[in-house]
């Protein structure tokens, strides 16, 4: 009788099935610290200015939703194969030369932008181009949490003004109010309004924008109405602040001039805010009214 010998192959030492993993995890781990030594002067300022500066105080809520739409698409973007290419290096060391300019030159927004091209290059690199596309909006939507530098700031707020003191003059004119404009400055029988920088609206147009990608990310899967509703964020906003002049006025005209400022005043921005909030929701419903999804009832 004759005998087969089985003979079984030595399973792998677990160290060698867990090493790549181990390696991804340290790769991972020494190129966040590096990230945060290059970037923690630069991190440090940017969420100083966040909580000082009311204009870009919607700055928290940007990472915290890049993060959360990246682990919402975790599975999607596991299931892609790492392609890496040899471009990430040229847009790494592009991102490091934006960070050394904006540190020679105290640019503090080239030094911010700085760290998202840093990030699209380590991406490229070590994943590749296809992985690239499928984070890029939530890489791109990491741009609302830069403020706009100071020039270009001034150069937008001012032309707020002016719209805003126009519609909000001729709108109480409309309603008999008698008033006389100068520049950005609204001349009542009862007081003069002046809508200076923080009634611009520039804040609440900042901050609607990025709710309305928010809003639209979540609530929508049409990226046409979901461009539509960030585009939109903007007129609704310069609208929702116009009123607010105007309603400053009625209450300076008929009421108490002291109306103008303290609670009342901050009260009123807050409540402009919520019925913006409230006219970009009734612009989705209209355009869903007219526009339904496929698939859904008419």
């Amino acid at each position: 009788m004759s005998h087969v010998l089985k003979v079984e192959q030595p399973s792998p030492p677990p160290t060698l099935a867990a090493g790549p993993a181990w390696f991804s995890v340290w790769r991972t781990a020494l190129l966040a610290g590096l990230l945060l030594w290059l970037y923690l002067p630069t991190l440090a300022h940017l969420v100083e200015q966040w909580w000082r500066d009311p204009n870009f105080s919607h700055g928290f809520f940007v990472p915290l939703f890049t993060a959360f739409v990246i682990w919402q698409e975790r599975s999607r973007l596991g299931r892609l194969p790492p392609r890496p290419s040899w471009w990430g290096l040229l847009l790494l060391g592009s991102g490091l030369c934006v960070l050394v300019v904006g540190r020679m030159g105290a640019e503090l927004f080239l030094s911010r932008f700085s760290l998202l091209i840093v990030l699209a290059g380590l991406i490229v690199f070590f994943f590749g181009w296809s992985f690239f596309r499928a984070v890029l909006f939530p890489w791109a939507f990491l741009v609302l949490m830069i403020p706009i530098p100071a020039i270009v700031f001034n150069q937008i707020t001012f032309p707020l003004q002016l719209l805003a003191s126009k519609i909000a003059s001729a709108i109480l004119a409309w309603l008999g109010v008698p008033v006389l404009r100068e520049g950005n400055v609204i001349i009542l029988p009862a007081m003069a309004l002046e809508v200076a920088d923080a009634c611009s609206g520039i804040r609440s147009l900042m901050s609607l924008a990025t709710l309305a990608v928010i809003y639209g990310y979540l609530m929508e899967r049409n990226n046409s109405v979901r461009i539509l509703l960030a585009v939109a964020s903007l007129p609704i906003a310069v609208a929702a602040n116009s009123l607010r002049v105007v309603v400053t006025g009625l209450l300076v005209q008929y009421w108490d001039p002291d109306k103008a400022q303290g609670f009342f005043h901050e009260f009123q921005g807050w409540l402009m805010f919520v019925a913006s909030l409230a006219m970009l929701y009734l612009l989705h419903r209209t355009v869903r009214a007219f526009w339904p999804e496929k698939g859904s009832p008419s």
